[in-house]
């Protein structure tokens, strides 16, 4: 954490998701990806699975828009056969729970796994990641700030 920064967090709490239909939505989140779920507002709840840190979905009806497969949210199991069993469990339950794609499950930037994009676009990557978050940061930066490079959709498709 720098300490010369303009703000002092003392802690990332939460992000933001969009909903076309609250209580579909809800249902794909505790049964299909096992979250923690608290309706708090008319339009919106929290989710949220073994943190302080919580998502806000929020209910726009048919306003939601496309999201691209680099714009995802990560969800890891402990083992690669958990990655193909919910990748068997994504394609036998897909029209239960209005999931509109499924990419194919591969190696990826170390980790296995596969994204999927759920009834409201948003897309989920479910993956078995060896490594824990604290690698990354302890091994810092592994290129300077003037190296540009960009992402594409096609090395997560």
């Amino acid at each position: 954490m720098s300490q010369t920064s303009i703000v002092k967090p003392f802690k990332l709490t939460h992000g933001t998701l969009l909903s076309r239909n609250l209580q579909n939505t809800r249902k794909y989140y505790e049964e299909y990806l096992g979250l923690e779920v608290v309706r708090h507002a008319k339009p919106a709840m929290m989710v949220r699975l073994h943190s302080d840190m919580y998502v806000v979905c929020v209910c726009i009806g048919e306003r939601v828009p496309q999201q691209h497969v680099l714009t995802h949210w990560g969800l890891n199991v402990k083992t690669k056969e958990e990655v193909d069993q919910a990748y068997n469990k994504a394609l036998a339950l897909k029209d239960v729970y209005g999931i509109r794609k499924i990419q194919s499950v591969r190696e990826r930037h170390g980790a296995y796994g596969f994204y999927q994009q759920d009834l409201d676009y948003n897309w989920w990557e479910i993956q078995y990641e060896p490594r824990t978050i604290e690698d990354f940061f302890q091994a810092g930066d592994l290129f300077d700030v003037d190296v540009h490079a960009e992402d594409t959709a096609e090395s997560h498709e």
